[in-house]
């Protein structure tokens, strides 16, 4: 292989407890997630697993409804492996959807509730779903609309579909496609990042032994249920650990605080933004009653990391993934949280770095590839000399310190990230470029505390223009993620001989 070897990452037995036997580590014991879940819930069917403030589901109501649901789909027609489209407001109904299609051996396609008719047109147009469970009939249109076959289409608050003849759930292996997520990585267009039930298994059984998750803890989840923060981490990871969540649909800090006082949390897992607004309220010591708080998505900002270390009495503990890797790094529950790392590797992860610093990861946790992208599969992984699984390149540019501490230092790609979700700057000024006025545009991520970096438009006018226009625009083009936040009026972009923008520049 071309990278170099030489350096390699501290071992992940750093994350085990103490007394613990690598050797024994198999991460992908249960199989798959469902059926790990369908053992928890037999084996405590009372104990209180989902809640959202106002109710509780327990073990046996969750595989009650969940069974009731994912026979319902297979009923209506739909086959194990098919696509379905999941979008909704944060809910237990949404949770409940989400693993009953899990449990039916079908494929999980999330979509952001606050995506407009292109966003969503260009997902369904490439995966294809068979069904589509929401909760806005609007995206339901849309879904219908851009879809070249009939679409089993529900409300995911009440899957209202014949109840058909017994059908064996969660029957899937480690090999079976479980999600479709879809990133905008580096081509400008969505792909969808095939994700296998071993990958959802791997991860969170990963986590769980590394951040010591058990069946006592609560997490507040106040992150969306269409990001894999949200799933593979909060819910997934929540399920697996016999644990329980409480759902608190739209984050602020005092719903937060609120949740954690009220459900007497252990656990708050969250994106910069967040830590960001936690930290000037006037509650901020109250995350000192929590067990962890985990902080990922995007970069956590030194200062904010000490600011909440003194003034809430919580030392956060930072880590690093992508949707395609789910977790990857963690600082270490035991021992120093290093501010502006990701820590080392989780268990079951291997790193390599190659020699112009890009990292590298394998793993179980890693993805088989892109959805129906040979090509970008080609680009994506690295066969390696010593026959085993290839590594996939992440694209982030990283140094390790002496004692093994990660840190994510750049990206070699343009991607931006804001508030824990990516943003590539193609699809924002191929929208702009559509404005009146607009002769040229580069889109460019500026660093931000509180955003980890802010989508920012820097624009060439070539007549009358100002930037509630171009605002306008993008308000009805884009996800509000999506947005730019500040928009800047430049004579010209710097480009290279080839006429590339020089972003760096910006």
């Amino acid at each position: 292989m071309t990278a170099s070897s030489a350096r390699r990452s501290p071992p992940w037995v750093r994350h085990l407890p103490a007394g613990a036997d690598p050797a024994a580590l198999d991460l992908l014991a249960e199989d798959s997630l469902p059926a790990a879940w369908h053992r928890r819930w037999s084996d405590d069917p009372a104990r209180p697993v989902l809640g959202d403030g106002e109710r509780w589901l327990s073990g046996d109501e969750l595989e009650e409804r969940t069974g009731v649901a994912a026979r319902r789909l297979l009923g209506a027609g739909l086959e194990p492996g098919d696509r379905v489209v999941i979008s909704g407001a944060t809910s237990l109904d949404l949770a409940v959807a989400h693993v009953a299609v899990l449990r039916a051996g079908l494929v999980a396609v999330p979509v952001n509730a606050a995506s407009r008719e292109r966003e969503v047109a260009q997902i369904v147009h490439d995966c294809r779903p068979a069904g589509a469970l929401v909760d806005d009939p609007v995206i339901a249109g849309w879904v219908e609309a851009a879809s070249e076959s009939p679409v089993v289409t529900c409300d995911v608050r009440d899957i209202d579909l014949p109840l058909g003849s017994p059908r064996v759930l969660d029957a899937c292996g480690p090999d079976d496609a479980a999600m479709l997520c879809y990133t905008s990585g580096t081509t400008g267009a969505p792909k969808g990042a095939r994700l296998t039930h071993g990958n959802l298994l791997a991860s969170p059984a990963a986590l769980a032994l590394a951040w010591r998750w058990t069946p006592e803890d609560r997490l507040v989840l106040a992150l969306p249920l269409f990001h894999v923060h949200g799933l593979g981490v909060g819910l997934h990871g929540t399920l697996l650990a016999g644990a329980s969540a409480v759902l608190v649909p739209r984050f602020s800090p005092d719903a937060v605080l609120d949740a954690a006082r009220a459900e007497d949390a252990s656990l708050f897992f969250g994106v910069p933004t967040m830590y960001q607004r936690l930290a000037r309220s006037s509650r901020a010591s109250e995350l000192g009653r929590l067990r962890l708080c985990v902080s990922g998505s995007a970069p956590l900002a030194p200062r904010l990391f000490e600011q909440l270390r003194v003034d809430a009495g919580v030392t956060v503990l930072e880590r690093y993934g992508m949707t395609e890797t789910l977790m990857t790094v963690s600082n270490p529950h035991d021992g120093e949280r290093r501010a502006g790392t990701v820590g080392f590797p989780l268990p079951g992860v291997e790193i390599d770095i190659a020699d112009d610093g890009e990292l590298r990861v394998r793993g179980p946790n890693v993805f088989d590839g892109y959805w129906e992208r040979a090509e970008v599969d080609r680009l994506s992984f690295i066969a390696d000399d010593d026959g085993n699984a290839p590594w996939f390149r992440t694209g982030d540019i990283v140094t390790v310190d002496d004692d093994g501490y990660l840190s994510i230092i750049g990206r070699a790609r343009e991607l931006i990230i804001s508030g824990g979700f990516n943003v590539f700057p193609r699809e924002v000024e191929d929208v702009l470029r559509s404005v009146p006025g607009v002769a040229d545009v580069a889109v460019v991520g500026t660093p931000s505390d509180e955003w980890g970096e802010i989508v920012t438009a820097v624009v060439v006018a070539d007549g009358p223009l100002d930037a509630d226009a171009l605002l306008a625009v993008a308000a009805d083009e884009l996800a509000p993620y999506k947005r730019p936040r500040v928009v800047r009026f430049v004579d010209e972009l710097p480009r290279n001989a080839l006429g590339k923008v020089l972003r760096h520049e910006l």
